[in-house]
């Protein structure tokens, strides 16, 4: 590795840095230092000065600390001191009072300066960050916002589902014997609903969803909302893929009513299985193949739960633009092809 080019002044470590290394500073224009072998300041140039306001003497050694935000000075330290230490180069952000009192945040860059295997202390530069501080706090407070907006969104709809479940579960219970099955049909709906805008609410990244993850919670989730151990929903395979909420929710909803279509046409005793593939292979359309089997346990079903499950299917499919085919029937798979996303399919 070539060895760095001489710095003028270099070889001294004195108060009196050379005229050399200093009309060199001064022309440049960017804050720079120079400390000695103990790391007190020997020259701060005309940029510094002009920065602070504040003269060369009164920043010499220890002086220029003065100007340190309180908040950072023992960070500015340690760092610093550390770096120092080790004779390696260091960055560090902090907070500097300018001239006319307010504080700006500098990105400060020292390396060692070394002249024949010999420390002579560090070369230092600092240039204004304070604007990309400040986009960066607007960003984070953003972000908290929308964290704040998006976590009480989901209360409100979560709370809004629990009061529906409740009044068709009483609206049930007064209705005549024939219509109450449908009541609890449509009440086990409303919670796979809920149990759908859950799953999306914990997904670690809501702007983009890792499918096969989102399909084995809601799965597992879905096989003891109704009938516990009684069903048992699988997701399987190959590739993976992120798509968007929106897709997301048509999904959640398409395997729920799944489900409930199998439970509903089947009796208590019952076991059910929905068998979910996905195939997310890269440069293709992402596919899911969904099979649902209760053997011919189907006449054993509650007559009086209207059979909706593909007119809903569709219309959840519909609000995704998601190509959908089939009944879900061993004989007849129900089959999904998404749209494409700019989050697309990856291996």
């Amino acid at each position: 590795m070539a060895a760095d080019p001489p710095i003028p002044g270099a070889g001294r470590d004195s108060a009196e840095v050379g005229d050399a290394f200093r009309r060199f500073a001064d022309f440049v224009p960017l804050m720079m230092w120079r400390s000695d072998t103990e790391g007190r300041a020997v020259h701060h140039n005309e940029c510094w000065l002009d920065f602070t306001g504040r003269s060369a003497e009164e920043e010499i050694g220890e002086g220029w600390r003065r100007g340190l935000h309180p908040d950072d000075f023992a960070r500015h330290a340690e760092i610093v001191g550390a770096a120092f230490t080790a004779r390696a180069p260091f960055v560090v952000e902090f907070r500097l009072r300018r001239h006319d009192g307010a504080y700006r945040w500098l990105m400060e860059t020292g390396r060692p300066v070394a002249e024949g295997g010999e420390f002579h202390g560090y070369l230092g530069t600092c240039f204004d960050i304070t604007d990309r501080k400040h986009a960066e706090e607007h960003i984070e407070q953003a972000l908290a916002e929308k964290e704040a907006l998006l976590a009480e969104v989901y209360h409100r709809v979560r709370n809004n589902l629990q009061v529906m479940v409740s009044l068709i579960g009483l609206y049930g219970r007064a209705a005549p014997e024939p219509c109450r099955g449908s009541f609890e049909a449509l009440g086990q709906r409303v919670r796979a609903i809920a149990l759908v805008q859950h799953h999306l609410h914990e997904a670690p990244h809501i702007a983009s969803i890792d499918l096969r993850d989102y399909l084995h919670r809601l799965a597992s989730g879905l096989g003891q909302l109704r009938r516990a151990g009684r069903i048992g929903v699988t997701v399987d395979g190959v590739g993976t893929s992120l798509v968007e909420p929106r897709t997301a929710n048509a999904l959640g909803m398409i395997v729920a009513e799944v489900v409930a279509e199998c439970l509903d046409a089947t009796s208590e005793s019952v076991a059910c299985s929905i068998a979910i593939t996905i195939d997310a292979t890269a440069g293709s359309p992402v596919r899911l193949r969904i099979v649902s089997a209760f053997g011919d346990a189907a006449d054993a079903g509650r007559p009086d739960v209207p059979k909706l499950g593909p007119r809903l299917i569709a219309a959840y499919a519909s609000q995704a633009e998601i190509a959908v085919r089939g009944t879900a029937r061993p004989s007849d798979p129900l089959e999904l092809q998404l749209p494409e996303t700019r989050a697309g399919a990856g291996e």
